[in-house]
């Protein structure tokens, strides 16, 4: 029998980049400044349950277009802004950059990430 091996383990920190960079759909962070600044930190957490959700879902094999349809859904009818102008758009770049990022997800010292 093969030895357990713990699930990876998301970086928040990295997800808070891409969530932050973005997405932000209720346009919280001011321009030129980072979710980790120490005036911006009493909501840096805003979207983390969001954003956790979606990349585990791409984790688990979930299409993207319908990763995409859940943040969407988040942002047009979860917080009532609506489907506006980019919304879509704002969703598919937060899965592109979640796909994308290789450094997302982690494992103890010495074992390998499968994506």
């Amino acid at each position: 029998m093969a030895p357990f091996t713990p699930p990876p383990r998301i970086r928040l920190s990295r997800l808070r980049d891409i969530g932050w960079s973005v997405w932000d759909p209720i346009g919280l962070l001011p321009a030129g400044e980072n979710w980790n600044d120490p005036d911006n930190l009493c909501f840096a957490d805003e979207y983390d349950n969001y954003l956790i959700a979606a990349a585990g879902q791409l984790r688990r094999g979930v299409a993207a277009a319908e990763v995409a349809d859940y943040l969407v859904g988040i942002e047009a009818e979860h917080m009532a802004l609506g489907e506006t102008s980019g919304c879509r758009e704002r969703a598919l770049e937060v899965v592109a950059a979640i796909n994308a990022d290789p450094q997302l997800w982690t494992l103890p010292e010495g074992q390998n990430v499968a994506v």
